[in-house]
């Protein structure tokens, strides 16, 4: 006798709602792939060839001038290398902290516990502002500095629930059987607790590093020195003022081939930016799905 799929078990109304479900996510991937495909097709082809007849699979049309001109520029690494440096020390001083803070947060008998959750909740929906954050900033003598871009978001309330949450679904045992063997918070806390913590750890290190990767209006605001500056500033000028660095289209005469060629070096840019976080993702994946769903299943 002929086993059924598991599909063929479900009922009228799940194999429904699951169709529907698969639909969705087919509509979700193709809008995600589709764009992909054309910044990458974009990038090879020659760029009078993309602006009169868009992208071609003619291998006789491709190009690698927008690769050799990005490569090739001193800024793009020096907003490469500055990108790198703010996105790990930033990482790892966001975890850090936020680790730290949430420990004691999901501790059933921290006195005060309720008072700094209200104090915390009201963060995430009221803040300084733009003016007083820069004369914050200012008067503590860090601007143009790496800092004025890593240290005021170091810090995330909401990472931090997500934090507690996954420490109070942590066995209490593992607290009383150290207890036992003498170790004191600190023990604890690093060479017992935070190796557990892997999952919840690698799914904040992915988050901090993704959104200290794509962020340019805090160096925007703080930084003036241009060899401080990260690749998002470089890539704002390319992406939305039009405005390549010189020495990309320098040795172009023609108005109508810098505009060319302008239009070339965007997806260029896109694509170079994007390959450290596409490298990272497959590593972090394994950790991804356990480490959110750990933190989101108790209140």
């Amino acid at each position: 006798m002929k086993k059924k799929s598991r599909f063929a078990r479900y009922s009228l109304q799940d194999k429904a709602l699951l169709t529907v479900g698969f639909l969705l996510l087919g509509l979700f991937v193709i809008a995600i792939v589709i764009p992909m495909i054309y910044v990458v097709v974009a990038s090879f082809i020659d760029p009078v060839t993309l602006q009169n007849k868009g992208i071609t699979f003619d291998f006789d049309k491709w190009t690698l001038t927008a690769y050799q001109r990005v490569l090739s520029n001193k800024q793009i690494w020096i907003g490469f290398k500055n990108a790198v440096i703010y996105s790990v020390v930033f990482t790892f001083l966001s975890v850090l902290v936020t680790m730290l803070a949430a420990y004691p947060m999901s501790r059933a008998d921290f006195r005060g516990r309720g008072f700094f959750n209200v104090i915390f909740v009201i963060t995430m929906f009221f803040g300084g502002g733009l003016i007083q954050t820069y004369l914050l900033i200012s008067s503590l003598n860090l601007l143009d500095s790496m800092w004025a871009v890593i240290l005021p978001g170091a810090f995330s309330v909401w990472n931090m629930i997500i934090a507690r949450t996954y420490y109070q679904g942590i066995p209490g045992e593992l607290r009383e059987a150290a207890d036992v063997d003498g170790a004191n918070e600190l023990i604890y806390f690093f060479k017992i607790l935070l190796p557990v913590c892997t999952p919840i750890i690698a799914t904040l290190a992915l988050w901090q590093f993704v959104g200290m990767w794509n962020s340019y209006f805090d160096a925007m605001i703080y930084l003036n020195d241009a060899s401080k500056q990260p690749l998002q500033l470089v890539l704002r000028a390319i992406l939305i003022q039009n405005q390549p660095e010189s020495g990309m289209i320098s040795d172009m005469q023609s108005t109508a081939e810098r505009a060319q060629l302008a239009e070339l070096l965007k997806y260029a840019t896109i694509i170079i930016s994007s390959l450290p976080l596409l490298v990272m993702y497959p590593f972090f994946q394994k950790y991804f799905d356990s480490g959110i769903m750990a933190g989101s299943v108790k209140g």
